[in-house]
């Protein structure tokens, strides 16, 4: 059942008005996702979820707090935001917290141009069965392949709307179809999975289940028998699927919560150079057909077309209001809207300057080395970037594949393996995090 968004952000606000607050936000979601599982040829489980979700924070002062709840009724709503009232109250002193100004507003966007939501019929339970049972089907057509951990095909819609105290009312949708699958090789000890999977906002635009299937199974038999190689210094490619990650840590301290806390191996960084010269990183949030576009962020603040990173030197942090005044600089239109109501900073689509030459290029060229197609754990010091993880891939040997490697952990320090990045040409443009395969130099294989 659909709820009138609107009507229901400015009744939060009037109830936060009543009992007394300075000042207030408030978000409404509706939704629904719809789920399916498929293993052997049967359907394992399906869930299909509805609801409608409002967040309210109010402003007292410099004093702030926060509620969430799902229950829409008016009495509801009034009890909620003097509980939200009261807790403010209480609540210690921030001198960076408070709305935007209207002159900060985000006005005139277009949210159609962003192509966020598909007018194309929501999916039925069974079609979405039919997708899974194509993948695993496919999938078990591959010789080699012993077992189908699991198919799932999903759908989702969600409408939101944010409105404020300080004038600000906007809304939009966004819907998404997925398919995914993990198959399994061999028996006992000798067992190897991965899996392939796709995810889109127009189901159109969605890969074919048989080619999903095919993948997860062609992929699984490639990793059978692998080995350790040795312990040693040795150039490694991210394959890009797993290429972002390393982007993400450079998010992560350029992040304004990360800063503002100085907890951040590149919290004095600032007009340095982070990435090789010839490379740049964009955040693009109005990128049509992008799962990270966004018409405004989650303080009204419009979002826009920014360099963080411009041939190698760092640019400008993430930053929301709060993390924009604790460190005197203007914010980036990069605050996140929880659904219990929090706010933090966040990339919406991210672009990294793609090389002009293919991964296979960049494995004939690194000669002996890690070609890392898996990641598990993660020990990062946010403090000083020193890295380090446990992989799986694919060792090279004369620049060609030689067999695959688990068991394996690579290490090194952020700061120096950025500056060494070789980007390849194959990076999904439909991603929100477009990241080509990278190629590090130097890093520490722990092996046998």
């Amino acid at each position: 059942m659909s709820h009138d968004l609107p009507a229901l952000t400015q009744a939060l606000l009037s109830a936060a008005r009543a009992a007394g607050a300075d000042a207030a936000d408030a978000v409404a979601i509706d939704g629904t996702a719809l789920s399916i599982d498929v293993r052997n040829g049967t359907l394992e489980h399906a869930e299909r979820s509805e609801g409608t979700d409002i967040a309210l924070r109010v402003l007292i002062g410099q004093r702030s707090a926060s509620v969430s709840s799902s229950d829409l009724r008016a009495s509801a709503m009034e009890t909620m935001a003097a509980r939200c009232v009261a807790m403010a109250r209480e609540s210690p002193e921030d001198p960076n917290i408070g709305l935007a100004d209207p002159a900060q507003l985000a006005r005139d966007w277009d949210v159609a141009a962003l192509q966020l939501s598909d007018d194309t019929a929501e999916p039925s339970p069974a079609e979405l069965e039919e997708d899974a049972r194509r993948a695993e089907s496919a999938a078990r057509a591959v010789d080699g392949i012993t077992q189908i951990d699991v198919a799932s095909a999903g759908y989702g819609a969600r409408n939101i709307h944010l409105a404020a105290t300080n004038g600000f009312s906007g809304g939009y949708s966004i819907t998404s179809r997925s398919t995914s699958l993990v198959a399994i090789a061999g028996t006992g000890t000798g067992m190897e999975r991965d899996y392939d999977g796709d995810s889109r906002i127009f189901q159109a635009d969605l890969r074919s289940p048989e080619d999903i299937g095919t993948s997860a199974a062609h992929r699984t038999l490639e990793r059978m028998n692998p080995r350790k190689p040795k312990t040693g210094a040795y150039p490694v490619l991210f394959d890009e699927r797993i290429s972002s990650s390393l982007i993400g840590h450079l998010l992560s301290a350029i992040n304004g919560a990360a800063v503002a806390r100085g907890a951040s191996w590149l919290r004095s960084a600032m007009g340095e150079q982070v990435l090789p010269a010839t490379l740049s990183l964009t955040e693009d949030p109005h990128r049509p057909r992008s799962m990270g576009s966004r018409p405004f962020d989650g303080e009204g603040l419009p979002t826009r077309t920014r360099n963080i990173v411009e041939d190698g030197v760092l640019q400008n942090w993430t930053l929301d209001l709060a993390t924009a005044r604790k460190l005197g600089l203007d914010p980036t239109g990069n605050g996140a809207r929880s659904a219990s109501g929090g706010i933090t900073p966040s990339n919406w689509n991210i672009a990294l300057t793609q090389g002009d030459q293919t991964r296979q290029d960049l494995i004939r060229d690194m000669g002996t080395g890690l070609l890392v197609t898996s990641m598990i754990g993660s020990t990062i010091n946010p403090n000083t970037g020193d890295y380090s993880r446990g992989a799986a891939g694919f060792w090279v040997e004369n620049g060609e594949i030689a067999y695959p490697v688990s068991g394996v952990t690579i290490a090194g320090n952020l700061r120096d393996m950025l500056k060494t990045l070789q980007p390849a040409n194959d990076a999904r443009p439909w991603l929100s995090r477009v990241v080509p395969s990278l190629l590090v130099q130097g890093l520490t294989l722990a092996g046998e």
